[in-house]
């Protein structure tokens, strides 16, 4: 009997950005759920979900005037949220082999949280990457909610680009 699938492949539909900035296999997963909220994680290629990575240190703040820690969200209309564009940094990631990765948005909307249990335990987000070890929650304006995905891959699309990269390496 197969095994009863999960929230995060029950109630969300998985679009992928591979090569964000042009940078190879820096690829990010946006999980879109029914109510249009969309949250933002890093793809299973992602060399911070290869084996011998260590996080060392996740940072949001972006510059000196920009925390994402300091987006205060309130009411039914969110007020106080953060507007991000598709390229909007969201934090910086630090492995034990001195490599940063900033983390981007890529998709347009309001900042509704972002995941501050990573901050104390960085392992979530190579252990649970789709769960608990997300990055932030994104909501896209109600009329852009269909068109986020203009430029977000399939998963089906995704396999593919994974495949011609592992074939182009052997």
């Amino acid at each position: 009997m197969a095994a009863a699938a999960g929230g995060a492949e029950r109630y969300f539909t998985r679009w992928y950005k591979p090569d964000v900035k042009g940078r190879p296999c820096e690829d990010f997963c946006v999980l879109q759920h029914s109510n249009r909220i969309c949250v933002i994680t890093l793809a299973e290629a992602h060399p911070l979900l290869q084996n011998g990575k260590t996080i060392t240190s996740i940072n949001y703040q972006i510059s000196a005037n920009c925390s994402r820690l300091q987006n205060k969200v309130s009411g039914k209309s969110k007020r106080g949220a953060q507007f991000l564009t598709e390229l909007a940094p969201l934090c910086r990631i630090s492995s034990s082999d001195g490599e940063e990765y900033t983390i981007y948005s890529c998709i347009r909307g309001r900042l509704i949280e972002v995941n501050e249990n990573i901050l104390s335990n960085p392992a979530i987000l190579q252990e649970k990457p789709s769960t608990e070890g997300y990055i932030a929650v994104v909501l896209p304006k109600f009329e852009e909610s269909k068109s986020i995905t203009q430029g977000l891959l399939t998963q089906k699309e995704y396999d593919e680009v994974l495949l011609k990269r592992l074939n182009s390496s052997s």
